[in-house]
C-alpha cells in the first residue's frame, strides 16, 4: 500500500464518516459489527489532528472514512460494507506531519511491516466432554517449554508453525507432561525470533499461522489434556518494525511517544522502549493485552518474561532509586485482573532476584504471582553436574537447591528446571554438551543429565523441560535451528526415563509425595558422593518417597540408607536400568526390606546398590 497517504486536511468529518453509524460503544481496535454493518474502528491518538482509516476499501485514501474525536482523545468511526478480512491502517495528521500506522490493538497483521487485518474471535471451545478446561493445580504441574519456529520444523524450509507443533501434541501427551509453556508468538520483526522483540503486541505471529493457527492450537492442546502458558514481554517493545513508536507524532526527549516512557526510565538493556507504566491508557492497553490471551483463546497462563524490568529501572531493585513503583503495581493489577476473570489462572514470572514479593499474594502486598523461576536451582545444579571431577561436587551446593524456598513459602511457588532457553543459549548449552562437549551422547553426559532429570522432577518446586532435553538434544538453542527429532530414533530409551520420571512425579498411588511440601535431606555422603532425601504430602506407604543419588563414577553395593518404617521398600525408577540405554548395567535391587535398626534419624535402614551416576526412587506399596 503507499505509505504517503495523505491526510485530509479539513476539520469538517467527511461525508462517508458523518453517516456512518456510532462506535463510541466498541471496544478500541477493529470490531466486526453483527448484520454485516461493517467495523467499527476505535484508537487512542491524543495527539493527533486528524485520523482516518484507510485500506483497500477506499483505495488507501485518507479523505474517504475519517474517525471522530472524543474528549479522552481515542477516534471512532464504522466503515460500512467490510468484515473479517479486511486490511486497513491509520493515517494520521499532526500539524503539517502525515503518517500512516498500524492499529496498536491489530489482532491480526499480514506481516511485521505490512498492514492490521480485520480478524474475529471464534467463539471459545470447551474442553474434553464440554466442560471447560481443567488447569492442574501448580503441585500437579509438569510443564514442557517449547519455541513454535524450531518445536517441529524441516531445516532449510521456513520455522516451524502452529499446525506443525500440534503434529507433536500426542507425542508430548503420551511423554506424560500436562502444561506446554511456549515461548512469545506475538508479532516480531522477520520470520525468525526468539519472540521477545514484540512489534505487534496483540497481534499473533504471522509466519507461524495468525490467530487462527494460535486457537486451534490451543484446543488441539486441551482435547490432549494439555494446559498452554504463554510467554509476554511487557518489560519492553520492539525494537523492530514497532508501531508503537511516536505513534500519533508526539514525543519528548526524541523517545518512543504516548506508550513509552520519555525520560530516563525508557531505558532498557533492549533499547529505550519501557512502556509508560503509570499512564492510564498504557496500563490499560496491558492489561487488555493479558486478557486478550484467556478471553480470545482460552490460554491457562502467562509467563512474564524479565519481570525485574518492570519494577526496577536498572534490573537492581535493592539500590536506592532504582524502584519503578508503578510496574510494581501493573503486576498486581494484572494478576489480581486475570485470577478475577479465570480463579485457576497461571502466571508465572522470570525474575530471578530471589524476592519473595514475587509470589506473595496482592492482599500481603506481593506481585501476586503463581510461581517464579528459580536460578538458585537450575545454576548451582548444572555447574555440579557438568564438573569434570568428581571431587568438585559439593552436594552442599545441591542441598542449598532442593532447600531453597522464597521466604520459607510454598514449595511450588518456584519454577525449577536444568533447561531452558536462556540456559542453553547465550554462552551456554544443553547439559549434555556441558557435560561433555565433544560427545554429547557419551556415557558420562548421559548419566549425568539424567540426574538432572530426577533433581527437577523429584525436588520441591514446578518441574519445567526444555523442547528436546528428553532425547539428548545438544548444542545451543537458536530461532532457526529446528530440534533434531532424528535423536528421539537414537535415544528413545531416555526419552523412556523421562516418561517414566513423569509419571512417577503425578503418581498419587505410589509416590504421592512428590506433590508434597515436604523435603528431608536425611542421607549426605561427601566422601562418596551420595545424597538420600524424603518427600511426602502426608507421609506413609504410597506417600513417602526416597530418592537416592549417586553423583559419583564408583558404584556402591550393599549400601545402607536410612527409612522412616519398616517394610518393603520397592524400587520405582533405577535410572541405570537396561530399559533406558543397553550399555547401562542394571545395577542395583527391584525391592529392600528395611531393617528395624536406626540411621540418618529414622527408626530403620534399608541396603541397596547404586551404579555410578545414578539414581533409585523408592517408596511403599500402600495396605
Amino acid at each position: 500500500m503507499p505509505m504517503n497517504s495523505q491526510c485530509e486536511t479539513a476539520d469538517r468529518p467527511s461525508p462517508a464518516a458523518a453517516s456512518a453509524p456510532d462506535a463510541s460503544d466498541t471496544p478500541l481496535g477493529a470490531t466486526v459489527l453483527r448484520d454485516g454493518a461493517g467495523g467499527a474502528f476505535r484508537v487512542w491518538a491524543p495527539n493527533a489532528d486528524a485520523v482516518s482509516v484507510i485500506g483497500p476499501f477506499n483505495d488507501w485514501k485518507a479523505a474517504a472514512h475519517r474517525l471522530a474525536r472524543t474528549e479522552d482523545g481515542v477516534w471512532s468511526g464504522v466503515v460500512s460494507g467490510i468484515g473479517a478480512g479486511a486490511e486497513y491502517r491509520y493515517a494520521l495528521r499532526r500539524g503539517t506531519e502525515e503518517f500512516t500506522r498500524v492499529d496498536p490493538r491489530a489482532l491480526k497483521v499480514t506481516r511485521s511491516d505490512g498492514n492490521g487485518v480485520v480478524w474475529a474471535p471464534p467463539p471459545s471451545t470447551p474442553g474434553p466432554g464440554g466442560a471447560p478446561f481443567a488447569v492442574p493445580a501448580p503441585e500437579r504441574l509438569v510443564i514442557y517449554e517449547l519455541h513454535i519456529g524450531t518445536f517441529h520444523a524441516v531445516a532449510g524450509h521456513g520455522p516451524g508453525t502452529f499446525a506443525s507443533a500440534t503434529e507433536k501434541l500426542p507425542y508430548l501427551r503420551d511423554l506424560g507432561v500436562n502444561a506446554v509453556e511456549v515461548m512469545p508468538v506475538t508479532e516480531f520483526a522477520g520470520d525468525f525470533s526468539w519472540g521477545y522483540n514484540p512489534a505487534h503486541p496483540f497481534a499473533v505471529e504471522s509466519i507461524y499461522g495468525g490467530p487462527e493457527g494460535f486457537k486451534t492450537f490451543v484446543d488441539a492442546a486441551h482435547a490432549h489434556g494439555i494446559a498452554v502458558i504463554l510467554d509476554v514481554v511487557y518489560n519492553h517493545f520492539g525494537p523492530g518494525d514497532l508501531a508503537l513508536w511516536q505513534f500519533d507524532g508526539w514525543s519528548e526527549n526524541g523517545r518512543g511517544g504516548i506508550y513509552f516512557y520519555n525520560d530516563w526510565r525508557a531505558s532498557t538493556p533492549w533499547g529505550e522502549n519501557r512502556p509508560d507504566y503509570g499512564r492510564g491508557e498504557v496500563r490499560t492497553y496491558l492489561r487488555d493485552n493479558a486478557l486478550m490471551w484467556l478471553r480470545h483463546y482460552g490460554i491457562d497462563g502467562l509467563r512474564w518474561d524479565a519481570t525485574v524490568y518492570i519494577r526496577s529501572y536498572r534490573g537492581q531493585p535493592h539500590v536506592p532509586g532504582d524502584d519503578l513503583p508503578e510496574g510494581w503495581s501493573l503486576c498486581q493489577w494484572l494478576n489480581d485482573e486475570l485470577r478475577r476473570e479465570h480463579p485457576g489462572f497461571i502466571t508465572l514470572a522470570e525474575d530471578y532476584r530471589d524476592n519473595p514479593w514475587i509470589v506473595k499474594s496482592t492482599g500481603a502486598g506481593g506481585a501476586g504471582f503463581t510461581a517464579q523461576w528459580d536460578g538458585r536451582f537450575v545454576h548451582p545444579m548444572r555447574a555440579v553436574l557438568s564438573a569434570v571431577d568428581d571431587q568438585q561436587r559439593d552436594l552442599n551446593v545441591i542441598l542449598s537447591a532442593l532447600r531453597y524456598r522464597f521466604d520459607g513459602g510454598d514449595a511450588f511457588s518456584r519454577v525449577i528446571f536444568s533447561e531452558s532457553h536462556d540456559e542453553v543459549a547465550n554462552g551456554q548449552s544443553r547439559l549434555p554438551s556441558e557435560i561433555d562437549p565433544g560427545t554429547t551422547d557419551s556415557y558420562p553426559a548421559r548419566k549425568r543429565s539424567a540426574l538432572g532429570a530426577v533433581l527437577t522432577l523429584t525436588a520441591p518446586g514446578v518441574p519445567m523441560l526444555f523442547q528436546g532435553q528428553e532425547f539428548l538434544e545438544d548444542g545451543w538453542f537458536r530461532d532457526d535451528v529446528p530440534v533434531d527429532w532424528a535423536k528421539l530414533g537414537e535415544h528413545g530409551g531416555i526419552r523412556a526415563l523421562y516418561r517414566d520420571l513423569v509419571r512417577l512425579r503425578l503418581d498419587a498411588g505410589l509416590t504421592g509425595g512428590l506433590c508434597g511440601q515436604h523435603l528431608e535431606t536425611n542421607h549426605v555422603n561427601h566422601g562418596q558422593k551420595i545424597l538420600g532425601y524424603r518427600r511426602w504430602r502426608e507421609g506413609g506407604a504410597g506417600d513417602d518417597v526416597l530418592v537416592l543419588l549417586n553423583f559419583s563414577t564408583n558404584p556402591v553395593k550393599h549400601y545402607d540408607v536410612g527409612t522412616p518404617t519398616g517394610g518393603v521398600w520397592r524400587v520405582r525408577l533405577n535410572t541405570d536400568s537396561t530399559l533406558y540405554s543397553g550399555d547401562f548395567a542394571d545395577q542395583g535391587p527391584v525391592a529392600a526390606e528395611a531393617r528395624a535398626e536406626p540411621l540418618d534419624g529414622y527408626t530403620h535402614r534399608i541396603s541397596v546398590g547404586i551404579a555410578a551416576y545414578s539414581a533409585l526412587i523408592l517408596s511403599q506399596d500402600r495396605g
